[in-house]
């Protein structure tokens, strides 16, 4: 390959590398053309999948920020460039290697980070952004739902309690404070009596007056 080919590749490279949401490399050796494109297809337009050479795989990597791919590359390798869901893809992958067991995964890189094989096989374990996304709204609206029975739970029960003291008002109105006219006559009472007393006090305090003056 002539330097500049090269540099094209280095480029579009690193160009995968930062722009993509994860990257699973892969050993092909051994699956013909038609598993490989059995393979491209099953993946869909989540992620691309092309051989690359190490080398210049190395300098890409390092050129996005990304070390540690050196145990990685040896023998042929072949990257899924994932720009989709991560765990889809995964999946995709693990059931393609189940099938045809000449796919190896190698290793793969996510969030600049470098996983083992081990790693991105537990990806594929992991549940898909739609699921999560389902679950989550799931959550959401269970906690909504909780959040309004528990504010409308005390304004219904206050409701059925106001009406049932109307109702008992209605047939005895001194149960509320409102019922004014059973309270007001004995205040009423004590007032006339004390006026009764003074008046009382007054025409036995002048009748012996009276008699003196007679």
């Amino acid at each position: 390959m002539a330097r500049p080919d090269k540099a094209a590749a280095v480029e579009q490279l690193t160009d995968e590398f930062t722009s993509s949401n994860a990257a699973v490399l892969t050993e092909y050796r051994g699956l013909t053309v038609a598993n490989l494109k059995d393979l491209r297809r099953s993946l869909g337009s989540d992620a691309s999948y092309a051989v690359a050479k190490n080398t210049l795989t190395l300098i890409a990597a390092r050129q996005a920020g990304i070390d540690g791919l050196d145990d990685v590359l040896h023998g042929p390798t072949a990257i899924a460039f994932i720009k989709g869901d991560v765990a889809q893809v995964a999946k995709g992958l693990r059931d393609f290697a189940k099938a045809n067991p000449l796919l190896v995964i190698k290793g793969g890189v996510l969030e600049g980070k470098v996983l083992n094989a081990d790693q991105v096989k537990t990806l594929a374990d992991l549940e898909s952004r739609e699921v999560l996304l389902a679950k989550l709204a799931g959550a959401m609206k269970a906690s909504l739902s909780t959040a309004v029975a528990t504010f409308a739970a005390p304004l219904s029960q206050a409701a059925r309690l106001l009406g049932a003291l109307e109702t008992k008002a209605e047939a005895d109105p001194s149960v509320i404070g409102g019922a004014g006219q059973a309270t007001a006559e004995p205040n009423q009472e004590p007032d006339d009596a004390e006026g009764a007393v003074i008046e009382t006090a007054e025409t036995t305090d002048a009748a012996p007056d009276a008699a003196s003056n007679e």
